[in-house]
């Protein structure tokens, strides 16, 4: 699947932006995978628990705090994915260093803006 993205720390908890931004990636026509800490669905999207080894990942959107996404850094980056968005509150420079070291893209920004102003 092309341009699909994974939302990271996705919540069923319909207030949160990552559960806002699910609904909108699927809305706007974007293949959506998601992983949170509670299996459950946002419409027909599946949150999963577990590290699944996905293929062609596009873009990760993180909804993590940069301590929470350290047990993730392997994972991301053998994904082979194109593009990292470090939501507001998930700013990490550690990883966002690693990431650019490793050929990946990173944008500092707010997915749910990007997908409203056609910039995604």
């Amino acid at each position: 699947m092309k341009n699909t993205t994974l939302v990271l720390g996705a919540s069923l908890k319909e207030n949160r932006y990552s559960n806002r931004a699910v609904k909108l990636l699927d809305n706007k026509g974007f293949s959506v995978r998601a992983i949170g800490n509670k299996e459950g669905s946002i419409n027909a999207i599946k949150i999963v628990t577990e590290k699944l080894m996905l293929k062609d990942i596009d873009t990760v959107t993180l909804y993590l705090s940069a301590k929470n996404q350290v047990t993730y850094y392997d994972y991301i980056l053998s994904l082979n994915v194109n593009r990292v968005i470090f939501n507001p509150g998930t700013e990490n420079s550690e990883f966002k260093n690693l990431l650019e070291e490793n050929g990946v893209k990173t944008e500092v920004a707010c997915t749910l803006v990007l997908l409203s102003t056609g910039q995604y």
